[in-house]
Parts: structure tokens; C-alpha cells; sequence
């Protein structure tokens, strides 16, 4: 009798994408009713020239309390490591989607985004993007992850905590489903 076949490993081929690709929509917690919210680039002003996809105009929208604010310009801070909870880079409100694991905060700005770390976490074939291609980008999402989430010896305390995060969502579903 011959062994029964061992499944293929899960691979995960880094699509190139950076971190800025997951801005088109953050979901942030709402600073008047705590439900999740979104900054998304304002359709209405997305005619205006701006030197920059990064500093187009955006909206807060809550669809639990009604608020909207907008972003017209200015300064935009990204989040830098894991030691602190994370902040949308326009309006500074926290991210919706993170936790703290005892390694630092595990965040994303938007389900695909936090899709695309647990793929790659799970995955037990890890391929790098080449560093030569024709895109320019050398440093992609999965490149600048810390070394713990990295880290095979982490990986089922790193899924344990996509998978707290994606039951927030359920608490307080965003505003319109996504």
C-alpha cells in the first residue's frame, strides 16, 4: 500500500504591492460613535489635479452616527512600526482593523489588505518578488512586514490575531458591508 500523497504547500507569490495600494478606503473608528468608518478619496473632488494620488482629497463617513468630515490637504503621516497602535495617515483617527499581540500591533487598513498578510502568514512557501523587475517597487507590503509576523514560529499566534480582528468586524459591521 503506498502512502497517501502529502497536499501541495500553500505558496504565496508576493503580487508586488505596497502598503500605499490599501489607501483607497481605511476603515478607521469613528471619533463621535466608536462604530467603523471610512476615509475614502472624495468622488465628488476626484477631477482636482493634486501633485499626488496620496494627497487627494478624502472623506471620513460613518454610516452609524452620520458623520462626514473631509481632508482637503496638508501633511499625511503613515504609521511606522508596530510598537503603537496604528492611525489612518489623513484625519489621524486609529484603524478599525488591529490588535496587540505580546510581539507589537498587528493592523490593516482594509480587509484586502489584511487578506493579503494573512495569505502570506499562512502560506508555508513564501516567494519574493525579484528585486529586479520593471515595477521600481523594491520594497512591497510583504518586504517591510516586521520580522515577528514574518517569523514561521509566529504564525499561528499571527492567523489567531487576523482572525480577532476580523471578528470586530462583526461587532460593528462597517457602513455599507464591505
Amino acid at each position: 500500500m503506498s502512502p497517501a500523497p502529502t497536499p501541495a504547500p500553500a505558496r504565496f507569490r508576493d503580487p508586488r504591492s505596497t502598503v500605499y495600494d490599501f489607501l483607497g478606503s481605511v476603515l478607521v473608528r469613528c471619533p463621535r460613535c466608536e462604530r467603523a468608518a471610512y476615509v475614502q478619496r472624495d468622488p465628488h473632488r476626484a477631477h482636482q489635479k493634486t501633485p499626488s494620488v496620496f494627497f487627494a482629497p478624502r472623506r471620513l463617513a460613518c454610516g452609524g452616527c452620520g458623520l462626514s468630515r473631509m481632508w482637503s490637504g496638508g501633511s499625511v503621516e503613515f504609521s511606522v512600526g508596530t510598537a503603537v497602535p496604528a492611525c489612518d495617515p489623513y484625519f489621524r483617527l486609529p484603524v478599525w482593523l488591529q490588535t496587540e499581540t505580546r510581539h507589537g500591533w498587528l493592523w490593516a487598513y482594509n480587509l484586502e489588505h489584511l487578506t493579503s498578510i494573512r495569505q502570506f502568514v499562512a502560506a508555508s512557501l513564501r516567494e519574493r518578488a525579484p528585486w529586479y523587475d520593471d515595477t521600481g517597487r523594491k520594497m512591497t507590503l510583504v518586504a517591510r512586514l516586521p520580522v515577528w509576523i514574518k517569523s514561521a514560529k509566529n504564525r499561528t499566534e499571527v492567523l489567531r490575531a487576523v482572525d480577532r480582528i476580523q471578528t470586530t468586524l462583526s461587532a460593528s459591521r462597517p457602513p455599507d458591508g464591505r
